[in-house]
This record gives C-alpha cells, sequence and structure tokens, in this order.
C-alpha cells in the first residue's frame, strides 16, 4: 500500500502580518525590472491544460514552467540574482532600479565595487542561479551541497565557474557552514533563501525576486481571460517560494485572494508540522530528509515565510514521493492537446496532489473544503524541469515510485 497523503486545514491563530509587506506590488516591480535587464531575460510560458482540467473536474488548470528560465532550468536564479543586485545597491548607497545587467557588467562598477564572494548551500537549483548570476556579474561564488546531491547538479555550478563541493551532512548544515565561511571571508556576504535571527534582510530579497515569476502569472492569466485565479498550489522547501506567492498574489487581490494550498514532501514537511501543532510557531524537522523533492528537503522553515503562510493559507499538505513521481508523468505525457511540461522531482509535486484531491474520494473533504470544482481556476509552479537526468528517466521511463500496487484495466 503506498503511503496516504497528509493534510491539515489552517487553523493557526493570527499574528499581525508584518512580512507581508515584503511582497509589496513596488518591491515586485523592481524585481521584475532588474531582470528584464537581462540580455537572456524572457517571460516563461504558462501552459494551459484543458484537456487536464476537464479531465480532473475543474474550470482550468495553468502550470507556470520555469524549465525555460534564462536557460537554466529552473526558477531560482530570479532570487538570488536579485538578492545580489540588492546587497551591492545597499552597500553603494543605490537603490536597486540603478543595478541593471549593463551597468553591474561594466567597467566602471569594476572600478567602484570591485568583487564579493557569495557564499550559498544548495541541492543544486539556487546553488546554479547563484553561482550563474555571479558569474554574468563578474562576481565570485561558493557553494555547498548536501549529502546525497547528484553529480549532474553539481556539474551544472561547477560549469558556471563556482567553487563548489558536496560535503557529508544535511542541507541545514550545509546554510550553516556557508554563513560561517562568509563571516571569515573579506567582501563575503551568504546568500541563501531561508531567514533566521538576525539574517532575514537577503531573504527577503530572494523572495521579491521570486516574485518576477509570480507577477509574470498573474499577467498571463489575465490574457486567457482569467482575471483571478481562485487556488494557487504552490510547493515549499524552507517556504521562501510559498511566502513569496502567497504574499504577492495576497497583495494583488487584497480584496479577494485566492485559496491557497502548500505542499511539501513528506520527509521534510516542517510548515505541514507547524500548522499541526496550530499555535502559530514554526517546527523543524531534522536527519536527513531523504526524498525524490531535493529541492523541498528543507527542515527548518524560513521565519519572514512562515508569517506570512500561517496568516493566508488554507491548507498544508504532506507529500510521500510517489505524488511527485505522478506529477511528473502527468505533465510529461498529458492529456491529448495539452503542451507537455517537462517537470522535475519539485517541479511536478502540485500536479500529483491536485490530481489526489480531484480523482481519490480518500481527498474528499480536503476537495470540499478548499470548494475545488468545475468553476476552479488553479495555478501552479512547475518550479524546475529535468535537472537530475537520470533520477528523471527512472521515473517516466521505469515507472518508479509506482501509484498502484497492481496493473489497471484499460480504458
Amino acid at each position: 500500500m503506498k503511503d496516504p497523503i497528509r493534510w491539515t486545514l489552517n487553523h493557526m491563530p493570527k499574528s499581525e502580518d508584518r512580512e507581508l509587506s515584503i511582497m509589496a506590488l513596488d518591491n515586485v516591480t523592481k524585481a521584475r525590472s532588474f531582470h528584464g535587464s537581462f540580455p537572456q531575460y524572457s517571460i516563461t510560458p504558462l501552459a494551459k491544460l484543458d484537456g487536464m482540467a476537464k479531465y480532473l473536474g475543474l474550470g482550468g488548470v495553468y502550470v507556470k514552467d520555469e524549465s525555460y528560465r534564462f536557460g537554466l532550468n529552473a526558477f531560482k536564479v530570479l532570487g538570488g540574482s536579485f538578492a545580489m543586485a540588492r546587497y551591492i545597491a545597499k552597500e553603494m548607497g543605490r537603490d536597486v532600479s540603478d543595478m541593471t545587467y549593463d551597468y553591474l557588467t561594466s567597467e566602471a562598477f569594476r572600478k567602484e565595487f570591485g568583487q564579493a564572494t557569495f557564499f550559498t548551500a544548495t541541492d543544486g537549483n539556487h546553488g546554479r542561479g547563484v553561482a550563474w548570476a555571479a558569474n554574468k556579474l563578474g562576481q565570485k561564488a561558493v557553494v555547498h551541497m548536501p549529502k546525497g546531491s547528484s553529480q549532474s547538479r553539481f556539474d551544472n555550478i561547477a560549469k558556471e565557474g563556482a567553487q563548489v563541493t558536496i560535503e557529508e551532512v544535511n542541507y541545514d548544515d550545509c546554510v550553516r557552514m556557508a554563513a560561517a565561511e562568509a563571516e571569515q571571508t573579506e567582501h563575503g556576504v551568504i546568500v541563501q533563501d531561508t531567514a533566521w535571527d538576525g539574517y532575514e534582510e537577503i531573504p527577503s530579497w530572494i523572495m521579491q525576486g521570486y516574485g518576477t515569476m509570480a507577477s509574470e502569472a498573474a499577467e498571463q492569466l489575465r490574457q486567457c481571460e482569467v482575471n483571478r485565479p481562485t487556488h494557487v498550489f504552490v510547493q515549499a522547501g524552507v517556504g521562501s517560494l510559498a511566502g513569496a506567492v502567497v504574499g504577492y498574489f495576497t497583495n494583488l487581490y487584497p480584496n479577494n485572494p485566492p485559496k491557497f494550498v502548500v505542499m511539501e514532501a513528506a520527509a521534510a514537511d516542517c510548515l505541514y508540522k507547524g500548522a499541526v501543532a496550530g499555535d502559530g510557531k514554526p517546527r523543524i524537522v531534522t536527519g536527513d530528509l531523504q526524498t525524490i523533492m531535493a529541492g523541498l528537503a528543507c527542515g527548518e522553515p524560513n521565519t519572514l515565510s512562515w508569517d506570512i503562510l500561517r496568516n493566508h493559507v488554507s491548507a498544508f499538505v504532506s507529500c510521500p514521493d510517489w505524488v511527485s513521481a505522478k506529477g511528473m508523468r502527468m505533465l510529461g505525457v498529458p492529456v491529448k492537446g495539452d503542451p507537455v511540461v517537462i517537470s522535475g522531482e519539485s517541479g511536478a509535486v502540485g500536479m500529483g496532489v491536485l490530481d489526489a484531491i480531484m480523482s481519490d474520494d480518500t481527498y474528499k473533504d480536503l476537495r470540499e473544503a478548499l470548494e475545488l470544482d468545475r468553476f476552479s481556476q488553479v495555478l501552479m509552479f512547475s518550479t524546475e524541469g529535468n535537472t537530475d537526468p537520470l533520477k528523471f528517466r527512472r521515473v517516466i521511463w521505469d515507472g518508479e515510485y509506482p501509484t498502484t500496487d497492481s496493473p489497471q484495466r484499460a480504458y
């Protein structure tokens, strides 16, 4: 028997909601303007899955496909690059709107600012984004990866000229290692999307960088004649992406926000555990955090994001690995007529969750609580493409992490 999806509705007490302003619309506008200054920038596609929506009994299903982002196969570069720009702007006493790609790659900038070393911990996508941005902007990058990290993800970071290692510790310990090294390095700074007491500014900038993706999606939905999504499904590791997406759409539709569903890997479900506890305090998950959803294998929540999520999320969902594998297969081999979305292990979990909620009466209570029906317009984010080719092939071709115990009858 496969492990069930676990879920809880949000019954936590509200806070003063101070962190919502991180994702104020003008902050996101600045981030999008910065990203737009890169010659490599283009808006990533929003896949309109009409066949899937009909199959699941929904009004619309829309998937933001981040496999096209800057040629890096994942969304993460949006956060790291914008945080770098804001850090440099602050060091120079300037506004981030001055930090265009042309200026940051100019001889004048090099003479004025010199070089910084950006340290980070990553399971792959974030580190690759930081390394790529540092490389493009003439800065240095040092990247630490947790044990079990894939060789292909390591190689992709090394190709960008970063100093990169795979350590014998988990992700959260790699974060501590990177922070300690940054402190001992002249012009060293840690660029991490998890926040803790005393380290909150840079994570807030990373979240604003992720806002570019949410802003594009909102615009693309309007082009599809969807004025607002009724539901937004977003995955979480430390919760920075989730906090950014929830914060942006709450600010965009202050009087009528969508219902938000946050999904985590069962092996690292710190937000879900916090929601189950119900007192509004974050929880931590320790250990090796073994899951195919490497990008979500984070056990310590971003405190800034947690505050946004506890105030605005409808449901928290803890997902076994089969959920992500099912989502990868559904997006990669879609209903006839729908576009193909090549989605990696951390990108496809939303599709797997949505399918389970709509197709399996085990989750009927959650379906009804979320009011998911034929009028619902659902937005989700495929945050990475095929970033680990061997794992991708094992799931899609070899049927790893099956969702059934016996052959199904033919339809």
